[in-house]
């Protein structure tokens, strides 16, 4: 699959949901064009998914939290007769290649996660309103939901059919909330994901793989209700919406791409992307009015979406460039105003929406298969919420005194607020208390220096970067690195990665990545599953897949 995939799209390019605004609830159809797919040779038949439509998906939600912060309740359901979702279409699986599979899983979890966190972020509630089948991703659906409903029919199962089926892991994320979530009994689970024809009616609000089951006759009254019911019952800051309008952006013919304020250049022969991100390029907003009459271009979050979109591209358009390199250049004050304006309103509902989608975005940059280093050049401006991608990447680091012919600002770290709470990782820890996670003392020093310009060698010492160069080793230092990282497999730089990043308390969320990146990774690449004979393979000719029987 060599198509480049756009991550960009709107309501007028939907063709596989479609939405329904009630004051403050909203109905979310899923009615899957089964010959709209992504790529050719399959059909998405059963309301089954790829990229596609989950693309579509995460934009649908993106402009829930945006266009439309008067909904709080948004009602999930099926289009179709007899089948919520049947999951990920097995076809596309089978004839995709393992890394498009794997970054397939990886966004269409963290679109999961998006709406799953939208009750507690935004005041929007998801349901999930379960008729017919509901198998596999198409229970991940629902499970993400903040509450689901099940109808009480002979045909209406919600299932986790991927082991007896298809010879993979259950749902990557799916399994991880059945017991994590849901808290389903671990012999109940272990039952659940071993029989393709799922669980039904009273049995399945027993074992706590949904929330209410209700007849047939009595169902649609009820999630209407219940929607109601939920909408007087939340306190969300509402406001007038704003438009989320196509963002500014072109490609060059050497794949490179140009933002208003993030400029993405590729070294193919070095197998790296550089990532520059541009300070703001107007003056600070005088008050929140100022901001929402800014739409979608005032700086925060204008940024936020683009380098959001860069990340996305990169990571499905670009796989055999295995570094990404951050910079900056710009007035770290002007950053900070920027922020501080949001900080200070935080309880407006576009500054809630615009911090809320910061957090996003940095963990997008967390779960980013790719070995990332900072560079903190001189005239750059990593401040505040800026600065946590210096504690995201895997090494920084930063000019010290002055280098010959350079006349811009001189390298600096400026930590603020947002350092210290706004931005947590999957792991419910600040970048900070992840860093230093063995001197909790040095993040309650360094709480103490919000808003200092640290220098080169203060910055060192405080351990806000990696390594400290002046203008004689600079040049030289660097590229030995992004040479010997290019140099090493891909592979062992990705487990490495990802276990390194993580470090400190496991949740629901780490635990689901982690699953992601090692066990179905993993899974993905054995011929049980995608071999010539296997599940994948062989799925729906009657013939079961052929084994390699011996345990590993």
């Amino acid at each position: 699959m060599t198509k480049v995939i756009d991550f960009q799209t709107d309501p007028s390019k939907y063709r596989h949901w479609k939405v329904a605004y009630d004051g403050d609830v909203a109905t979310l159809y899923m009615d899957v064009d089964e010959n709209g797919g992504l790529f050719d040779g399959y059909q998405l038949k059963l309301n089954s998914y790829d990229l596609g439509v989950d693309i579509e998906l995460a934009d649908v939600v993106q402009r829930m939290r945006f266009e439309h912060p008067e909904v709080k309740v948004v009602v999930m359901k099926s289009a179709k007769e007899k089948v919520f979702c049947a999951g990920a279409n097995i076809r596309m699986l089978g004839g995709a290649s393992h890394a498009h599979k794997v970054n397939f899983c990886k966004f269409t979890n963290e679109t999961r996660n998006t709406f799953e966190a939208a009750e507690a972020d935004s005041g929007q509630k998801y349901m999930a309103a379960v008729k017919g089948a509901c198998a596999g991703g198409g229970y991940e659906l629902a499970l993400a939901c903040n509450h689901i409903m099940l109808t009480d029919d002979s045909s209406s199962a919600v299932a986790l059919p991927e082991v007896p089926l298809l010879a993979v892991l259950p749902g990557t994320g799916g399994l991880t909330r059945v017991t994590d979530k849901r808290k389903v009994r671990r012999d109940r689970a272990d039952i659940f994901c071993s029989i393709e024809e799922g669980v039904k009616g009273k049995r399945a609000k027993e074992w706590r793989l949904v929330d209410e089951v209700i007849p047939n006759s009595k169902f649609d009254d009820t999630v209407t209700e219940r929607a109601k019911e939920f909408a007087a019952a939340s306190n969300k800051a509402v406001g007038q919406g704003i438009a989320l309008n196509p963002l500014a952006r072109s490609f060059a013919e050497d794949g490179s791409v140009s933002y208003s304020l993030v400029e993405v250049t590729l070294d193919r022969a070095g197998k790296k992307a550089t990532v520059t991100i541009k300070g703001p390029d107007a003056e600070t907003p005088a008050d929140m009015a100022a901001v929402e009459a800014l739409g979608d271009q005032s700086y925060l979050l204008r940024l936020a979406r683009e380098l959001d979109d860069a990340i996305l591209h990169l990571r499905l358009n670009e796989r055999e460039l295995g570094l990404m390199v951050f910079q900056s250049q710009g007035d770290p004050e002007a950053v900070l105003a920027e922020e501080a304006l949001l900080v200070a309103n935080a309880g407006n509902w576009l500054s809630n929406e615009i911090l809320k989608y910061w957090k996003r975005v940095l963990k997008r940059i967390d779960m980013t298969s790719r070995s990332l280093v900072a560079l903190v050049e001189h005239g750059s401006c990593f401040a505040g919420v800026l600065a946590e991608i210096l504690f995201a990447v895997d090494r920084s680091y930063m000019m010290e005194d002055e280098f010959e012919g350079d006349n811009r600002p001189m390298a600096t770290v400026t930590l603020s607020d947002a350092n210290f709470g706004l931005f947590p990782m999957g792991n419910d820890l600040t970048r900070l208390q992840t860093r230093f996670l063995g001197e909790p003392e040095t993040v309650d020093a360094l709480a103490a220096r919000k808003g200092e310009a640290m220098e080169a060698e203060d910055a060192d010492e405080a351990g806000l970067v990696t390594e400290i160069f002046d203008d004689i080793d600079w040049e030289d230092e660097i590229r030995i690195f992004m040479e010997e990282r290019a140099s090493f497999s891909p592979d062992a730089m990705t487990g490495m990665e990802a276990n390194l990043r993580f470090a400190g308390p496991e949740t629901m969320e780490t635990r689901i990545f982690g699953r992601l990146t090692a066990w179905q990774n993993w899974i993905f690449n054995r011929p049980n599953a995608t071999g010539a004979n296997g599940a994948l393979q062989r799925y729906g000719t009657g013939v079961r897949g052929d084994y390699n029987m011996e345990r590993v």
